[in-house]
């Protein structure tokens, strides 16, 4: 199905001219003043908005100001069709929420590549929030039965991210791994009711059983190619891997235990010792780091944990933020 745009002008020849550059590549909508562009914004629902700016009544910058302000509009990308020149032009049309300029006189080219680069940046956006609403899912998925308040896995996530960024990874790559961190525990879904709320220590038996939970997650998250997923099935198969080998599932040492895990490693263990469960009061702030200090070594990377020590002004406000 053809992608929507609406053209807003004053003008019918710049209207007939946006018609021939785009007609049998997107249903068009056109309108000739701002007043009749705003009805026809909220009745058509545009996948786009080609908006002139010297319009009588209502210019183009109050226009999208109202686009804006409107639930059902707020999200369309506006781009001003215009023979306004001048820097603080395009910068008021920012500021006002436009995505884009296009001087007049329009070339056919540069709207028809315009258009198609911020269609496919809208498209971009749709699959983010889809991919995000599917690690919302997974990370709650993989808490369904804790007794936990569910806050764990999203301020350990804001922890491991910021642990990251310290470490001098790229904030990109930090912010990955604040996605894929939630998903750490995802194949806790595999493991049956009586083991996961067992109200005491677990039998050598039982702990085999939990100790599943990584080898599931992994073979859940693998299914997808893309970079995150990756790396947040590289989590959930890694996190419990412990510096000295003495972890699992696979005892993995030292710089053999990917740099993801031993990140989130040392972030899920700070929320877990820092956070009040039915079986335990939370510890406080220094008890936890001492903890984790000592297990530097054993535990934990070393090189990671001076770096956590060394942020801890930041994880304290995190830790702020999310209790509210």
């Amino acid at each position: 199905m053809l992608k929507k745009i609406l053209a807003v002008d004053d003008e019918p020849n710049n209207l007939q001219l946006l018609r021939q550059i785009l007609k049998g590549s997107y249903q068009l909508v056109f309108a000739t003043n701002a007043r009749k562009g705003l009805e026809a914004a909220r009745q058509h629902r545009p996948d786009l908005i080609l908006l002139d700016i010297s319009m009588p009544d209502m210019d183009g910058y109050q226009l999208c100001r109202e686009l804006k302000a409107l639930p059902e509009t707020q999200a369309i990308p506006v781009i001003f069709v215009t023979a306004m020149e001048s820097v603080d032009d395009e910068a008021l049309g920012f500021d006002v929420g436009a995505v884009d300029y296009i001087q007049k006189p329009v070339s056919a080219p540069i709207v028809l590549r315009r258009i198609q680069t911020h269609l496919m940046l809208v498209k971009a956006r749709e699959v983010e929030n889809r991919q995000r609403e599917a690690i919302f899912m997974l990370g709650e998925a993989g808490h369904y039965n804790d007794t936990d308040t569910g806050a764990h896995i999203w301020r350990m996530a804001a922890y491991a991210r910021a642990l990251a960024l310290a470490a001098g990874w790229s904030a990109e790559r930090a912010d990955m791994l604040e996605l894929a961190a939630p998903m750490h525990d995802t194949g806790k879904i595999g493991i049956p009711d009586d083991i996961l709320k067992f109200p005491g220590r677990l039998s050598p038996e039982q702990w085999d059983v939990m100790k599943r939970h990584t080898d599931i997650g992994y073979e859940i998250l693998r299914k997808s190619d893309t970079p995150l997923f990756v790396m947040a099935a590289e989590v959930a198969l890694r996190h419990h891997e412990r510096w000295d080998g003495s972890g699992y599932p696979d005892a993995l040492a030292g710089d053999a235990i990917p740099e993801s895990a031993r990140i989130v490693a040392i972030a899920d263990v700070f929320d877990a010792l820092t956070t009040r469960r039915p079986y335990k009061e939370p510890w406080s702030m220094e008890a936890a780091v001492a903890e984790i200090a000592g297990s530097a070594g054993s535990h934990f990377a070393p090189d990671y944990v001076g770096t956590f020590v060394s942020i801890l002004p930041e994880i304290r406000r995190i830790r702020d933020t999310w209790q509210g």
